[in-house]
Protein backbone atom coordinates (compact mmCIF):
# COMPACT_ATOMS: atom_id res chain seq x y z
CA UNK A 1 0.00 0.00 0.00
CA UNK A 2 2.99 2.26 0.92
CA UNK A 3 4.50 1.73 -2.78
CA UNK A 4 0.92 2.78 -4.08
CA UNK A 5 1.27 5.81 -2.15
CA UNK A 6 4.44 6.82 -3.23
CA UNK A 7 3.98 5.99 -6.94
CA UNK A 8 0.72 8.73 -7.08
CA UNK A 9 2.32 11.36 -4.15
CA UNK A 10 3.06 13.80 -6.78
CA UNK A 11 -0.10 13.74 -8.87
CA UNK A 12 -3.14 15.07 -8.49
CA UNK A 13 -6.47 13.59 -7.74
CA UNK A 14 -9.87 13.88 -6.49
CA UNK A 15 -10.84 15.50 -3.20
CA UNK A 16 -11.87 12.08 -1.10
CA UNK A 17 -15.44 12.08 0.92
CA UNK A 18 -15.37 9.87 3.68
CA UNK A 19 -18.87 8.26 5.49
CA UNK A 20 -19.48 5.17 7.55
CA UNK A 21 -22.62 5.17 5.65
CA UNK A 22 -24.97 7.53 3.41
CA UNK A 23 -25.31 10.69 5.76
CA UNK A 24 -22.12 12.32 4.05
CA UNK A 25 -23.49 12.65 1.07
CA UNK A 26 -25.80 15.21 2.72
CA UNK A 27 -21.99 17.02 2.93
CA UNK A 28 -20.82 15.77 -0.57
CA UNK A 29 -23.97 17.48 -2.09
CA UNK A 30 -23.05 20.73 -0.60
CA UNK A 31 -19.51 20.70 -1.51
CA UNK A 32 -20.60 19.99 -4.67
CA UNK A 33 -22.86 22.81 -5.00
CA UNK A 34 -20.63 25.40 -4.11
CA UNK A 35 -17.29 23.76 -5.41
CA UNK A 36 -18.41 22.44 -8.96
CA UNK A 37 -15.59 22.28 -11.15
CA UNK A 38 -13.60 19.87 -8.53
CA UNK A 39 -13.71 16.51 -9.31
CA UNK A 40 -14.63 13.79 -6.14
CA UNK A 41 -14.66 10.06 -4.89
CA UNK A 42 -17.37 9.38 -2.39
CA UNK A 43 -16.57 6.19 0.09
CA UNK A 44 -19.14 4.40 2.25
CA UNK A 45 -18.10 1.94 4.56
CA UNK A 46 -21.72 0.50 4.89
CA UNK A 47 -20.58 -3.13 5.41
CA UNK A 48 -19.50 -1.71 8.96
CA UNK A 49 -22.18 0.71 9.49
CA UNK A 50 -22.89 2.37 12.14
CA UNK A 51 -19.78 3.87 13.63
CA UNK A 52 -21.78 5.53 16.15
CA UNK A 53 -22.07 2.67 19.31
CA UNK A 54 -18.07 1.73 18.35
CA UNK A 55 -15.37 2.11 20.47
CA UNK A 56 -12.64 5.11 19.85
CA UNK A 57 -10.10 1.77 18.94
CA UNK A 58 -12.22 0.55 15.94
CA UNK A 59 -13.52 4.14 14.80
CA UNK A 60 -9.77 4.78 14.45
CA UNK A 61 -8.72 1.40 12.85
CA UNK A 62 -11.71 1.62 10.14
CA UNK A 63 -11.33 5.81 9.73
CA UNK A 64 -7.60 4.86 9.19
CA UNK A 65 -8.49 2.17 6.59
CA UNK A 66 -10.27 4.30 4.46
CA UNK A 67 -7.91 6.95 4.69
CA UNK A 68 -5.12 5.14 3.10
CA UNK A 69 -7.28 3.70 0.33
CA UNK A 70 -8.57 7.33 -0.64
CA UNK A 71 -4.55 8.02 -0.58
CA UNK A 72 -4.25 4.40 -2.91
CA UNK A 73 -6.86 6.23 -5.01
CA UNK A 74 -4.42 9.43 -5.26
CA UNK A 75 -6.41 12.02 -3.35
CA UNK A 76 -4.28 14.45 -1.23
CA UNK A 77 -7.02 16.16 0.83
CA UNK A 78 -9.95 13.90 2.62
CA UNK A 79 -12.70 14.93 4.30
CA UNK A 80 -14.37 12.79 7.08
CA UNK A 81 -18.14 13.46 6.62
CA UNK A 82 -18.67 11.69 9.45
CA UNK A 83 -18.85 13.17 12.94
CA UNK A 84 -17.90 10.14 14.59
CA UNK A 85 -14.84 9.35 12.64
CA UNK A 86 -14.11 13.12 12.98
CA UNK A 87 -14.75 12.72 16.89
CA UNK A 88 -13.02 9.49 17.61
CA UNK A 89 -10.39 9.23 15.12
CA UNK A 90 -9.39 12.43 12.91
CA UNK A 91 -6.60 13.72 15.18
CA UNK A 92 -4.76 10.65 15.97
CA UNK A 93 -4.61 10.01 12.35
CA UNK A 94 -3.36 14.12 12.05
CA UNK A 95 -1.34 13.59 14.64
CA UNK A 96 0.22 10.03 14.00
CA UNK A 97 -0.18 8.31 10.80
CA UNK A 98 -0.22 11.70 8.08
CA UNK A 99 3.63 12.36 9.22
CA UNK A 100 4.30 8.88 8.46
CA UNK A 101 2.05 8.32 5.30
CA UNK A 102 2.72 11.56 4.10
CA UNK A 103 3.05 14.76 5.24
CA UNK A 104 2.05 16.85 2.35
CA UNK A 105 -1.59 15.57 2.33
CA UNK A 106 -4.35 16.42 4.40
CA UNK A 107 -7.16 14.61 6.44
CA UNK A 108 -9.97 16.85 7.68
CA UNK A 109 -13.27 16.66 9.53
CA UNK A 110 -16.79 18.18 9.97
CA UNK A 111 -17.26 18.89 13.79
CA UNK A 112 -13.91 21.97 13.84
CA UNK A 113 -15.71 24.03 11.23
CA UNK A 114 -19.60 23.63 12.29
CA UNK A 115 -18.00 25.22 15.38
CA UNK A 116 -16.65 27.65 13.95
CA UNK A 117 -20.33 29.01 12.08
CA UNK A 118 -21.52 28.82 16.14
CA UNK A 119 -20.80 32.20 17.62
CA UNK A 120 -22.39 34.48 14.54
CA UNK A 121 -25.85 32.68 15.41
CA UNK A 122 -25.71 31.96 19.28
CA UNK A 123 -26.97 35.40 21.31
CA UNK A 124 -27.50 33.37 24.70
CA UNK A 125 -24.06 31.71 24.14
CA UNK A 126 -25.83 28.31 24.89
CA UNK A 127 -26.18 25.72 22.18
CA UNK A 128 -26.85 22.53 21.68
CA UNK A 129 -25.91 19.37 19.92
CA UNK A 130 -27.73 16.79 18.72
CA UNK A 131 -26.17 13.42 17.37
CA UNK A 132 -25.37 9.67 17.89
CA UNK A 133 -24.22 8.33 20.98
CA UNK A 134 -20.63 8.33 20.06
CA UNK A 135 -20.61 11.80 19.03
CA UNK A 136 -22.57 12.63 21.82
CA UNK A 137 -20.08 10.72 24.77
CA UNK A 138 -16.75 12.05 22.99
CA UNK A 139 -17.37 15.36 23.84
CA UNK A 140 -15.51 17.28 20.61
CA UNK A 141 -18.31 19.37 20.12
CA UNK A 142 -17.43 20.63 23.66
CA UNK A 143 -13.97 20.79 23.24
CA UNK A 144 -13.63 22.50 20.10
CA UNK A 145 -16.32 24.79 21.44
CA UNK A 146 -14.23 25.17 24.44
CA UNK A 147 -11.13 25.91 22.60
CA UNK A 148 -12.51 28.88 20.16
CA UNK A 149 -14.93 30.32 22.48
CA UNK A 150 -15.15 29.37 25.91
CA UNK A 151 -17.90 31.78 26.86
CA UNK A 152 -20.14 29.64 25.12
CA UNK A 153 -22.28 26.49 26.96
CA UNK A 154 -23.05 23.66 25.39
CA UNK A 155 -25.26 20.92 25.91
CA UNK A 156 -25.64 17.33 23.71
CA UNK A 157 -28.45 14.97 23.33
CA UNK A 158 -27.87 11.47 21.77
CA UNK A 159 -30.56 10.66 19.12
CA UNK A 160 -30.41 6.80 18.83
CA UNK A 161 -33.44 6.78 16.70
CA UNK A 162 -32.97 9.16 13.79
CA UNK A 163 -30.56 7.72 11.92
CA UNK A 164 -32.44 4.20 11.22
CA UNK A 165 -35.55 6.49 10.47
CA UNK A 166 -33.93 8.23 7.54
CA UNK A 167 -32.29 5.02 6.51
CA UNK A 168 -35.31 3.17 6.56
CA UNK A 169 -37.07 6.03 4.21
CA UNK A 170 -39.83 7.19 7.73
CA UNK A 171 -37.65 10.45 8.16
CA UNK A 172 -41.00 11.92 6.58
CA UNK A 173 -43.87 9.67 7.87
CA UNK A 174 -45.96 10.81 11.15
CA UNK A 175 -44.36 8.11 13.46
CA UNK A 176 -40.91 10.64 13.21
CA UNK A 177 -42.36 13.20 14.85
CA UNK A 178 -42.58 11.32 18.22
CA UNK A 179 -38.59 10.55 18.57
CA UNK A 180 -38.08 14.42 16.95
CA UNK A 181 -40.31 15.87 19.66
CA UNK A 182 -39.25 13.79 22.62
CA UNK A 183 -35.48 14.58 21.56
CA UNK A 184 -35.34 17.79 21.47
CA UNK A 185 -37.92 18.14 24.45
CA UNK A 186 -34.78 16.58 26.19
CA UNK A 187 -32.26 18.83 25.27
CA UNK A 188 -34.24 22.09 25.89
CA UNK A 189 -35.21 20.86 29.58
CA UNK A 190 -31.33 20.14 29.98
CA UNK A 191 -30.88 23.87 29.35
CA UNK A 192 -33.89 26.24 28.22
CA UNK A 193 -31.17 28.55 27.12
CA UNK A 194 -30.09 26.94 24.33
CA UNK A 195 -30.62 29.50 20.82
CA UNK A 196 -28.72 27.62 18.41
CA UNK A 197 -28.85 23.99 17.90
CA UNK A 198 -26.33 22.20 15.72
CA UNK A 199 -26.95 19.09 13.85
CA UNK A 200 -23.90 16.97 14.64
CA UNK A 201 -25.30 14.07 12.61
CA UNK A 202 -24.99 14.16 8.68
CA UNK A 203 -28.26 11.85 8.47
CA UNK A 204 -30.00 14.56 10.33
CA UNK A 205 -30.54 17.43 7.54
CA UNK A 206 -33.22 15.14 6.18
CA UNK A 207 -35.25 15.24 9.02
CA UNK A 208 -35.02 19.12 9.26
CA UNK A 209 -38.65 19.90 8.50
CA UNK A 210 -39.61 17.66 11.50
CA UNK A 211 -37.02 19.44 13.54
CA UNK A 212 -38.02 23.24 13.04
CA UNK A 213 -41.51 22.34 13.61
CA UNK A 214 -40.80 21.88 17.75
CA UNK A 215 -38.21 24.54 17.69
CA UNK A 216 -39.31 27.68 19.74
CA UNK A 217 -39.49 29.99 16.56
CA UNK A 218 -35.92 32.13 17.72
CA UNK A 219 -33.74 28.92 17.80
CA UNK A 220 -31.16 28.29 14.61
CA UNK A 221 -30.07 24.96 13.56
CA UNK A 222 -27.16 24.49 11.86
CA UNK A 223 -27.00 21.81 9.09
CA UNK A 224 -23.00 21.30 8.93
CA UNK A 225 -22.93 20.08 4.87
CA UNK A 226 -23.16 24.56 3.79
CA UNK A 227 -20.55 25.14 6.52
CA UNK A 228 -17.97 22.55 5.58
CA UNK A 229 -18.52 23.59 2.28
CA UNK A 230 -17.94 27.38 2.66
CA UNK A 231 -14.38 26.33 5.27
CA UNK A 232 -13.37 23.75 2.33
CA UNK A 233 -13.44 26.17 -0.22
CA UNK A 234 -11.79 28.65 2.11
CA UNK A 235 -9.08 26.00 2.46
CA UNK A 236 -8.33 25.91 -0.85
CA UNK A 237 -7.82 29.92 -1.87
CA UNK A 238 -5.40 30.00 1.57
CA UNK A 239 -3.52 26.93 0.43
CA UNK A 240 -2.84 27.19 -3.32
CA UNK A 241 -0.52 24.31 -3.44
CA UNK A 242 -3.57 22.11 -2.08
CA UNK A 243 -5.61 23.36 -4.38
CA UNK A 244 -2.81 22.89 -7.36
CA UNK A 245 -3.33 18.83 -5.98
CA UNK A 246 -7.01 18.63 -6.33
CA UNK A 247 -8.28 18.04 -10.22
CA UNK A 248 -10.65 19.11 -11.56
CA UNK A 249 -13.24 18.08 -14.61
CA UNK A 250 -16.45 17.98 -12.25
CA UNK A 251 -16.94 14.37 -11.76
CA UNK A 252 -17.77 12.17 -8.39
CA UNK A 253 -17.59 8.43 -8.30
CA UNK A 254 -19.19 6.22 -5.61
CA UNK A 255 -17.22 3.84 -3.54
CA UNK A 256 -19.44 1.33 -1.10
CA UNK A 257 -18.08 -1.57 1.43
CA UNK A 258 -21.42 -3.10 0.86
CA UNK A 259 -23.83 -3.94 -2.15
CA UNK A 260 -22.98 -1.27 -4.67
CA UNK A 261 -26.95 -2.07 -5.33
CA UNK A 262 -28.42 -1.30 -2.32
CA UNK A 263 -26.27 1.95 -1.96
CA UNK A 264 -27.57 3.51 -5.54
CA UNK A 265 -30.92 2.67 -3.52
CA UNK A 266 -30.13 4.59 -0.69
CA UNK A 267 -28.13 7.25 -2.13
CA UNK A 268 -31.18 8.32 -4.30
CA UNK A 269 -32.72 9.25 -0.61
CA UNK A 270 -30.09 11.82 0.36
CA UNK A 271 -28.91 13.13 -3.69
CA UNK A 272 -32.28 12.84 -5.16
CA UNK A 273 -30.70 11.32 -8.39
CA UNK A 274 -29.92 8.47 -9.37
CA UNK A 275 -26.24 6.77 -8.07
CA UNK A 276 -24.23 3.89 -9.66
CA UNK A 277 -21.04 2.84 -7.36
CA UNK A 278 -18.47 0.42 -7.08
CA UNK A 279 -17.85 -1.95 -4.44
CA UNK A 280 -14.52 -1.91 -3.21
CA UNK A 281 -12.90 -3.71 -0.14
CA UNK A 282 -10.59 -1.57 2.25
CA UNK A 283 -10.38 -4.09 5.17
CA UNK A 284 -6.68 -4.99 4.06
CA UNK A 285 -5.44 -1.95 3.76
CA UNK A 286 -3.74 -1.14 7.25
Amino acid sequence: MEAQIDRKSRDAGPIGIFDSGYGGLTVLSEIRALLPEYDYIYLGDNARAPYGNRSYERVYQFTLQAVKWFFGQGCHLVILACNTASAKALRTIQQVNLPELDPHRRVLGVIRPTVESVAALSESGHIGVLGTEGTIRSGSYELEVGKLYPHITVTGEACAMWVPLVENREYDKPGSDYFVKQHLERLFKKDPLIDTIILGCTHYPLLMHKITRYLPKEANVISQGRYVAERLRDYLQRRSEMDGRCTKEGSVRYFTTDSPERFGQQASIFLNERVDALQTDIEQKL
